[in-house]
């Protein structure tokens, strides 16, 4: 038994003649795109406009443009002009890279709400601070190595010390730290 093909119950979806329209005819009615791509930011309008009128010009060298007879040419094309603009503004307002890309040099300036350090955090960059502050001097000195760029050996020739030594007044330093923190935190 042969199966049917599939869409073979559906007509033809180019029924009508191929039209050509100009490239001036498609530019002349930005004002029909530009109210349809209304939604979209202005800083992303022109380039969504931009690659809807380019479609546009591509489907009709391609022959894709095929309007009914019975419209009126202009008509035809301002609503075959209109279906790619909103099919493309839909792509644009779906797509991942709008909803979690924000381009902009400083984006924290978008923001409208006031933009800090939460307390919590705060607090204990506070309480690090002072328990280093308590510690000897050569243990701060340790601790302050972990930041700088050069490597731990580097540290240690600086000071004209042994590398292992410059790594157990590391270790020691760290140790100190967390025991204070522990005490105050308790």
């Amino acid at each position: 038994m042969k199966r049917p093909r599939k869409g073979a119950g559906r007509p033809p979806a180019a029924r009508h003649p191929r039209k050509r329209p100009s490239m001036e005819a498609i530019l002349a009615e930005r004002p029909l795109v530009l109210a349809t791509l209304a939604g979209i930011p202005k800083r992303d309008r022109r380039d969504v406009e931009a690659e809807v009128l380019l479609n546009a010009w591509n489907a009709v060298r391609r022959g894709l443009y095929r309007p009914d007879p019975k419209d009126k040419p202009r008509d035809a094309l301002r609503k075959w002009l209109h279906g790619i603009a909103w099919r493309l503004a839909s792509h644009y307002v779906n797509s991942a890279y709008v909803r979690h890309v924000v381009p902009h040099p400083s984006p924290l300036g978008l923001l409208r709400e006031p933009v800090g350090i939460d307390m919590h955090a705060q607090m204990e960059a506070r309480e690090v601070l002072d328990a280093m502050a308590s510690l000897p001097p050569w243990q701060v000195d340790a601790l302050l190595s972990v930041d700088d760029p050069e490597s731990l050996v580097a540290y240690a020739k600086r000071r004209r010390m042994n590398p292992s030594t410059a790594a157990s007044r590391l270790r020691i330093a760290r140790e100190a730290l967390t025991l204070k923190l522990r005490r105050w935190r308790r």
